[in-house]
């Protein structure tokens, strides 16, 4: 059974593993090996990791037993419109299609929502499959971005909102 767990500093080394095994299926061909090994060192460095915990992200680990099997990270970016963001939320590829991604977005709404969220946005590439799992979910596509990330990569996503 899946089961739910809030992250802790000891968890950054899973958070970076389900990363690491993850991007490549997800991304290789949408934006290649050398800005995925760009991004993963920027984004899911351990200082990175952990001052993103400092600084109040919470983590969600989805796990069996032992066994993790991906996580979803988010944060409050606007307190007085009340709006959280989903930065990232990485199932691995064995565990797709199990209901793992399921779970642990519905785990972010509740908690979101407990806490008094207006919305729930996020940022999805636009050629990622994972659009459509949050369109299914509630998602409407708000606005479309490209965001320079340094070393001429960019991100080409939709920004996507969920309205409680």
């Amino acid at each position: 059974m899946i089961t739910i767990r809030k992250a802790k500093e000891q968890d950054i080394e899973v958070i970076r593993d389900i990363a690491a095994a993850t991007w490549p299926s997800t991304y290789l061909d949408i934006i290649g090996q050398n800005q995925i090994d760009y991004m993963l060192d920027k984004m899911y460095n351990k200082g990175e990791l952990l001052n993103q915990l400092m600084e109040g992200h919470i983590f969600l680990i989805a796990e069996d037993n032992e066994n993790q099997f991906g996580f979803a990270g988010y944060s409050i970016v606007d307190h007085e419109e009340r709006i959280y963001k989903l930065h990232k939320l990485y199932v691995l590829p064995s565990a797709h299609g199990k209901g793992v991604g399921k779970i642990l977005i519905n785990e972010v709404f509740n908690q979101v929502k407990d806490s008094g969220a207006s919305a729930l946005q996020l940022n999805v590439n636009k050629h990622n499959k994972a659009k459509d799992f949050y369109l299914k979910g509630g998602f409407t596509i708000k606005e479309s971005v490209k965001i320079d990330i340094g070393e001429g990569y960019v991100m080409d996503d939709y920004v996507m909102e969920y309205r409680f």
